[in-house]
């Protein structure tokens, strides 16, 4: 496991076109097992479900996103392809679904960015697009 430094930039577009970001940067895990590569954080406060550990298992031509502790996630993306799963939290269970529009992923080892661009519906109501940019870099070399 190699320690690195994660960026997190997310925006929502409701459908009023209104726009909403949030941006986070934090400290996670990288390593790689059976061609799969693995980020791992612990969400912060920011994010709105602080002491939930997020892991990204990226493949060649996917992404998917497991969350674990308050909130049971897992999501996939898949370009051109809607995916669906249960987002169960201390106050309920929801089916959400992603329509994966973009999914650009060029990481280089411990070094680089995945850029996800999709259309989140819950429980069957559109309810925003959205674009999920992640950054990596290894800790020594960021100086973090």
């Amino acid at each position: 496991m190699i320690d690195i430094v994660i960026t997190i930039i997310g925006t929502q577009k409701d459908e009023k076109g209104e726009e909403s970001r949030i941006e986070c940067t934090t400290k996670g895990r990288y390593y790689e097992r059976n061609n799969i590569r693995y980020i791992v954080y612990k969400d912060s406060e920011i994010s709105g479900i602080e002491g939930v550990t997020t892991m990204l298992k990226v493949y060649d031509r996917h992404v998917v996103l497991v969350r674990t502790g308050s909130v049971d996630h897992k999501q996939e993306f898949l370009l051109g392809e809607k995916s669906y799963s249960m987002y169960h939290t201390p106050y309920g269970t929801m089916q959400m679904s992603i329509l994966t529009n973009s999914l650009n992923m060029a990481l280089t080892s411990t070094i680089g960015t995945i850029t996800i661009e999709y259309e989140l519906e819950i429980n069957g109501q559109w309810q925003s697009a959205n674009t999920l940019s992640i950054s990596i870099q290894e800790e020594s070399i960021s100086g973090h």
